[in-house]
This record gives C-alpha cells, sequence and structure tokens, in this order.
C-alpha cells in the first residue's frame, strides 16, 4: 500500500476498478515488499504470482525458489502460473528452459522437496519454451507465460 501526492486518483472513467485498489487515499499496488534492516523496500513479489488451490493461496516464488536452490542457478530456468482447476480451483504449471532439464528431473526436485503437496505441479504439467517471456523490464510476462500454458492445455486435449 502506498500513499502520497504522487500516487494516482484514480483509473479514467473506472468507478469499479478504482474502488478495488484504492482505500482512503491508499493504493494497493499488488506488490509484495520488503524492507531491509537499512530501510531498503525491496519488492520481491506480486500478488498476482499466487494461486488459490484447494482455499489455499500458493506462492509461486516459493516454487521456483525449490527449482533454483536445486538446479543451482540464478538463471531464470522455470517459471510457474496456474491455470483452472474445475475441483481445486487452480493447478500449478511450470514453464521451463532446456537446460532446466528434463520434466521428470524437474517433477522429482519438486516431489523430492518440503513443500506442502498442493505446491506441487502435477508431472503431466511441465511445457517446456524456448525462453521465458519477459516485458521490457525484463520482470517476468505474466499474462504471456499464463497463455503459454492455457494454449498447451488446449493442445494436449486436441
Amino acid at each position: 500500500m502506498v500513499k502520497g501526492p504522487n500516487v494516482m486518483l484514480g483509473y479514467l472513467n473506472m468507478e469499479k476498478e478504482s474502488a478495488e485498489v484504492l482505500e482512503n487515499g491508499w493504493y494497493n499496488t499488488g506488490d509484495i515488499a520488503r524492507v531491509d534492516e537499512d530501510g531498503f523496500l525491496t519488492i520481491t513479489d506480486r500478488l498476482s504470482r499466487f494461486s488459490k488451490i484447494g482455499g489455499e493461496m500458493v506462492p509461486h516464488v516459493r516454487v521456483e525458489e525449490v527449482y533454483q536452490r536445486a538446479l543451482d542457478t540464478t538463471e531464470r530456468v522455470v517459471a510457474v502460473t496456474s491455470l483452472p482447476h474445475p475441483k481445486k480451483g487452480e493447478e500449478l504449471v511450470v514453464v521451463y528452459l532446456a537446460e532446466a532439464g528434463s520434466p521428470q528431473k524437474l517433477h522429482q526436485i519438486i516431489a523430492n522437496s518440503n513443500l506442502p503437496n498442493m505446491c506441487k505441479p502435477r508431472p503431466d504439467n511441465y511445457i517446456k519454451v524456448d525462453s521465458i517471456p519477459v516485458l521490457g523490464s525484463g520482470k517476468l510476462d505474466i499474462m504471456k507465460l499464463r497463455k503459454i500454458a492455457a494454449a498447451a492445455r488446449k493442445a494436449s486435449e486436441d
């Protein structure tokens, strides 16, 4: 939540959307952040990078960190998104690069982790791509990532 003279007053001609993000002059950015011991603010994630699975909020970054630690890399070689699930609400999908390894290897990493089962993607929810989609800013392109997962699911159903 941020507040100040530089914060927008609302979305133009969009009262409902403005009411969803503004409260008593505070703007809910949707960012998740931490403040370090020196008072510096670091944005670490976005609320949109969570999935609601069986009524629980599952952070995508937590799942990605398990892969990155096991693969001993700081490069983004996997990205987690979600797709609708008829019973659980959503389910996790992993988009990965060839250098991350096989889907079997990735699934073994997550299966052997101490994450709760709801945080573990199913063995058939791994999608190999040539590149992880990013925005011009270098941030993960969440919308494109979800579209890749949806297209892969549709192709597998056809």
